[in-house]
């Protein structure tokens, strides 16, 4: 089978849907740090839409910062790859041509360097997960004792991070007089902007304060939110969708149809016209931020803990269990108060569950459950910080909470081994073990600074937090579950 690339595109099937501009005519407006399947299948199809217009300024020069795997499958492909969205029984094929050209940061991390330096370039835009960002939960700071961090300031002309490679881009734009470009960091973090243009600042400002304050003044940081499920991409996808296209993909991605894009327009150098697409600019994200992180991605995070410890592999097979379903809609019940009003919702959360129940996407529990140490702090301790501030319990988001403490346990509960994919929670040596006693376990994890910061818990919290763990140990979870719904009802 012949390989996907710009001088096969033309053996599509019909009713596949390709790019409609000369790509030798592309010009890179855009680089991108992160280059997974998130933005393969968010930012660069929207920016597709726009060249598709006819603006060819906004082409793409996309970079992975660890592995070259995407690199390696893409570049013989030209850079092309399918996008297959997916709705129960339906799919529709599109190839995506934003994406002029692939670099892997750490094989050549001057030419990365020097993509961001062309004076071309005005947005460079980032999906590098909440890790990346190397900020501690409760204070929004950069975390000086990051190995990774450590390494950069020690040997910045090797750099590991988005931050030291964003500083040498930016400190050579403005010797040679060029504007700085605008960072759009497109990951599920409160305020990514701001969090995004302290952290670099901070970082920049060990090495060269003068560079710091010029950050802080001149370098525009919107924030933004982002929305749409995209599981990983599996063999059975890539065989299936290659036999549709008739031409090898070596890394399509899937997604759902549903997507929302929220940005802040803070763009001084300019944009795309992404709202040609549907993205939404606005002057403050906030209100979106906090929606999609409590109502979706706390939920996201909710079903993985429940899910894995029940022995569902997917979100689609989990909401069918009538516990966690029921359980679901009234976790998003005692969220709604934490919501800005103006808000529809009952309306967001109707949409919410029929995107989980969408069964082509098989989107898997372990995946959502990767790194959960970073992303509990925002999906479910703030709404619940939220909910005690005025007055109002949390028993709900406290089981939560013991669901994603018993998750860490290491087996199912079946017994069946569990792996935990959060490096982070791994190397706490202090971790209890499941032989622990809940209170001795909540107060453990409670106490963990890098998840609950430095005040854990409120006394009430933590009281609903033990009683789930107990029961979740004594009855297992959706009993348990069932019981703590019975007592909130």
């Amino acid at each position: 089978m012949k390989r996907l690339g710009n001088a096969t595109m033309d053996l599509l099937p019909a009713a596949v849907q390709r790019p409609q501009f000369d790509r030798a005519k592309l010009r890179t407006g855009i680089v991108h740090l992160g280059v997974g399947a998130f933005h393969r299948a968010h930012q660069a199809v929207f920016t597709d839409d726009c060249l598709n217009a006819g603006d060819m300024a906004w082409g793409i020069t996309a970079a992975s910062l660890r592995q070259p795997d995407t690199h390696d499958a893409l570049a013989p492909q030209d850079g092309l790859y399918t996008l297959s969205l997916r709705q129960n029984e339906s799919q529709t094929l599109r190839v995506v041509g934003s994406i002029g050209q692939i670099l892997v940061a750490p094989q050549d991390p001057q030419a990365l360097i020097a993509a961001m330096t062309n004076p071309d370039v005005r947005i460079v835009s980032m999906t590098i997960t909440e890790k990346g960002y190397a900020a501690d939960v409760a204070t929004g700071d950069l975390r000086l004792d990051d190995p990774a961090i450590q390494h950069d300031l020690a040997h910045p002309d090797t750099p590991r991070t988005a931050f030291c490679l964003l500083m040498h881009a930016l400190r050579q734009r403005r010797a040679a007089g060029h504007k700085p470009f605008a960072v759009l960091s497109c990951d599920n973090l409160p305020g990514n902007g701001h969090l995004l243009q302290r952290v670099l600042g901070q970082f920049a400002h060990v090495q060269d304060p003068a560079l710091a304050q010029f950050i802080a003044d001149e370098v525009a940081c919107p924030s933004c939110m982002v929305d749409r499920i995209v599981p990983a991409t599996t063999d059975a996808d890539r065989t299936a969708i290659s036999a549709r296209l008739g031409l090898q993909d070596a890394w399509p991605v899937v997604a759902e149809p549903f997507f929302q894009w929220v940005i802040e327009d803070n763009f001084p150098d300019g944009r795309p016209e992404w709202e040609r697409s549907g993205v939404e600019f606005v002057s403050n994200v906030a209100p979106y931020e906090a929606m999609k992180l409590r109502l979706l991605n706390g939920a996201h995070t909710t079903i993985a803990a429940m899910g894995r410890v029940s022995g569902y592999q997917t979100v689609a097979d989990a909401i069918q269990n009538p516990v966690i379903r029921a359980f679901l809609a009234a976790y998003w019940a005692e969220v709604t108060p934490t919501i800005a009003p103006g808000i529809d919702v009952p309306d967001y959360t109707r949409r919410l569950l029929a995107r989980f129940d969408n069964t082509a996407l098989h989107h898997k529990t372990a995946q959502i459950a990767t790194d959960a140490s970073l992303k509990v702090p925002q999906r479910i301790i703030a709404p619940l910080r939220a909910l005690v501030g005025i007055g109002r319990p949390a028993p709900l988001l406290s089981f939560a909470l013991a669901a994603w403490i018993r998750s860490c346990e290491g087996t199912d509960q079946t017994g069946a081994a569990m792996p935990m994919n959060d490096p982070r929670l791994q190397a706490w040596s202090a971790r209890p073990g499941p032989d622990s006693s809940a209170l001795d376990t909540v107060r453990a994890f409670t106490s963990h600074e890098p998840v609950f910061g430095p005040q854990g818990l409120d006394p009430a919290s933590f009281i609903f937090v033990q009683e789930a763990l107990s029961d979740i140990r004594k009855l297992g979870l959706l009993p348990a579950a069932a019981l703590r719904l019975s007592r909130s009802a």
